[in-house]
């Protein structure tokens, strides 16, 4: 499909953010408005863009995500795109909009968290060789998983008594995982540049969120 959209003109404290969402090449003027709308005119201290790609059944689905941190805010944006006759598309096909012409649909949407609000940012680092691994050496994989609240991941399985010979239902047990945004890159997939941008992302997130809870006293 597609996506040689240009971006509209930068505020000049979001030069590299609008750069990161042109060089992702996904519909990158839709893209950077929603986000520069969300952001106004605070700087960006820090952004991370992260695109996938599914497969479902015939259909080859694209998101990209897009991640923001202001002073007072962290803003996360997605997009996503649809086949002139994909069923998920915003406009259902067979309906007086689409029987005008095929066309790509796309829907963006963000949101807007004050920093306050997050409660969890978590850095997962898979590593080779961890018995030689030396300082600096960047890892294989990064799971990053920020979390404020809204949605949680639960994740239950049977419950013991710790007893191997008992067999009395004891119910469930199970932990409850703060899980709004997760993204996962590899160097194998994703390219080493991406790995690094992810970790720096996190430390700057992490840096804004501590001086955030240093200032309200939380």
């Amino acid at each position: 499909m597609p996506n040689s959209q240009s971006s509209p003109s930068a505020r000049p404290a979001h030069h590299g953010l609008l750069a990161a969402i042109e060089r992702s090449g996904y519909y990158p003027a839709l893209v950077a408005e929603a986000v520069e709308d969300a952001v106004g005119s605070e700087a960006v201290l820090g952004h991370l863009v992260h695109q996938e790609t599914t497969f479902d059944a015939d259909e080859v689905r694209r998101h990209v995500t897009v991640l923001a941190v202001t002073p007072t805010r962290l803003i996360a944006g997605h997009t996503d795109e649809y086949g002139s006759d994909d069923p998920m598309a915003p406009v259902p096909p067979g309906s007086p909009e689409s029987a005008a012409g095929a066309k790509a649909y796309a829907t963006t949407s963000t949101e807007t968290v004050p920093l306050h609000r997050i409660s969890s940012v978590v850095v997962s680092r898979v590593v080779e060789d961890p018995a030689g691994h030396k300082p600096g050496t960047p890892p294989r994989e990064v799971v990053l998983t920020i979390g404020w609240g809204v949605v949680s991941r639960l994740d239950l399985e049977p419950a013991n008594c710790g007893d191997p010979h008992c067999d009395a239902d004891h119910g469930y047990t199970g932990t409850a995982t703060a899980d709004d945004v997760m993204i996962r890159v590899s160097a194998e997939a994703d390219g080493a540049d991406a790995v690094s941008e992810t970790l720096a992302f996190a430390r700057a997130l992490t840096d804004v969120v501590t001086e955030a809870g240093a200032r309200t006293g939380r």
